[in-house]
């Protein structure tokens, strides 16, 4: 009966393992085929669905990322009209085109569409040959480096954003950052690499978990257009601030240095900074980053399917993600931890706006100040101020995720333009009481994004009147120019006899 027993007993053993060794067998065939190329992707291919062939489920997950039905408390994946929620902004952005138009950006499928759209693009009779110059396309689209490398870096540059609209229509993917040969994440916006040299540093170190950082850094980040290089002047060359560091007040210190500015305030006639989304410089300054964890760890958690383990390329908030972006580390609750990050953005929130009211205050005070007869030199030190509190409140505010990344730098920063616009309003009531006006100056409605619009004499009428001319126009031209010159484009089949 023993032995009968251990007959039985050793017949399932090896039965089982007879199973697991199917199971792994069946495992490494998959894993063995699943990278197996279909179609030969070349250095410059700037198409995702042609990546796809090769590499299905990553491609799979990166067209989820037109899905725009996620929205949560400050961000998400929806269409949001920032001036609509927040007219103040009109007001901040006076004589800048973020006053025409400011849309929350939707998910990277629609990089391309939302420049097309967008009226800060907008030219006179809808030829799209507004103030924006070609370096506006640098962070859109894997068509860029493969013009960059096609035309060379600072010819890219060069002209206005229309020059290139036909060439530029495939949106954020595949080639913008990993090798078509190898996989390997990569570089491929020559700006990051320079910052890196102006700092001192050499970015071909930079380990691979850093690399799943940095291929966000190429375009989440504070930059400007500099068009007073040494052998490039008059080129709008694309440039992070970063020689003296990242933190505020060292980009500011690089401005300033430069006498540089992105435009003048249409009211308070301040030289005004934008800045434009340094989420990469907030990031560094959190506990995230201190601990290790990479951009990609949260927005592009590893996803599981077939029992084949993947980075899922659906980039989006880790809110509508939370069992894989944060449940792996942390154990709480999603309700739990989604209730955390709003709290720490409803509390970021309430002291940006405090700051808001204060810079719109400033820029209307000292309109009346010039309007009263004011001198530069009396408006010197104001309009300095007026400068420092709003790079501030936009460094905080255009960083997106800056107060869950880095509460407490975002907390600083805010807080610091809060003391400094403070001190302009202090300095503006002195002026206006030595021009003999001792009384609050009066505020305008701006309860409403069209009536903040009016103020600032924008003819939104218009400039939507000259878009559509665009749309009906020009950018058809474009759409059948790129459709004829990618169907050119050959897609050569790798064989199995091949591999």
């Amino acid at each position: 009966m023993k032995n009968k027993v251990l007959f039985i007993v050793t017949i399932i053993v090896v039965f089982l393992l007879g199973l697991l060794a199917s199971s792994i067998i069946n495992r490494k065939s998959e894993a063995k085929y699943k990278y197996v190329p279909k179609v030969d992707i070349s250095e410059n291919e700037p198409r995702n669905a042609v990546w796809g062939e090769n590499f299905q489920k990553e491609y799979q997950s990166f067209i989820q990322t037109a899905d725009t039905s996620f929205s949560t408390y400050q961000g998400g994946s929806a269409m949001r009209d920032m001036l609509e929620e927040d007219p103040r902004l009109v007001v901040l952005f006076a004589g800048y085109g973020f006053s025409k138009d400011y849309n929350q950006g939707r998910g990277h499928s629609y990089a391309i569409e939302d420049i097309h759209n967008t009226l800060r693009t907008g030219g006179p009779k809808g030829k799209g040959d507004g103030p924006m110059p070609a370096t506006c396309w640098t962070c859109k689209s894997p068509d860029v480096p493969r013009l960059m490398n096609e035309i060379g870096i600072e010819e890219f540059y060069k002209g206005k954003w229309a020059d290139k609209g036909a060439e530029i229509v495939n949106s954020i993917g595949c080639a913008d950052c990993h090798d078509p040969k190898s996989m390997k994440l990569r570089i491929t916006r020559p700006a990051l690499v320079e910052a890196f040299d102006a700092m001192g540093k050499d970015i071909n170190n930079a380990t691979h978990q850093e690399m799943r950082s940095l291929v966000c850094a190429q375009c989440h980040v504070e930059y400007y257009f500099n068009k007073n290089l040494p052998g490039k002047e008059g080129t709008p060359y694309l440039v992070f601030p970063w020689k003296n560091g990242m933190a505020v007040e060292d980009m500011e210190k690089y401005y300033d240095d430069l006498e540089f500015k992105d435009w003048t305030h249409k009211i308070s006639k301040t030289p005004m900074l934008k800045a434009q989304h340094p989420g990469y410089e907030t990031y560094v300054t959190g506990v995230h980053a201190d601990r290790g964890v990479s951009c990609a760890d949260c927005h592009m958690p590893y996803k599981s399917e077939g029992g084949q383990k993947f980075t899922d390329h659906h980039i989006q908030s880790p809110l509508n993600n939370i069992a894989n972006a944060c449940q792996v580390c942390h154990r709480e609750e999603g309700s739990k931890l989604m209730a955390n990050v709003f709290e720490r953005q409803q509390k970021s929130t309430e002291n940006r706006l405090k700051l808001e009211d204060l810079l719109v205050k400033a820029h209307i005070e000292a309109k009346k100040a010039w309007d009263l007869g004011a001198t530069e030199e009396q408006m010197a030190a104001v309009l300095t101020d007026i400068r420092h509190a709003q790079w501030r409140w936009d460094y905080a505010a255009a960083s997106h995720g800056a107060s869950f990344h880095s509460p407490v730098e975002t907390a600083r920063v805010i807080g610091g333009g809060l003391n400094i616009a403070q001190e302009a309003r202090v300095k503006l009531a002195r002026i206006l009481a030595d021009l003999g006006h001792n009384k609050p100056v009066e505020m305008p409605d701006i309860s409403s994004k069209e009536k903040a619009q009016a103020y600032v004499g924008l003819d939104i009428e218009k400039l939507e009147a000259e878009k559509e001319e665009f749309k009906k126009t020009l950018l058809p031209k474009w759409l059948e120019e790129a459709k004829a010159r990618e169907a050119k484009l050959d897609v050569k089949t790798v064989s199995m006899q091949e591999e």
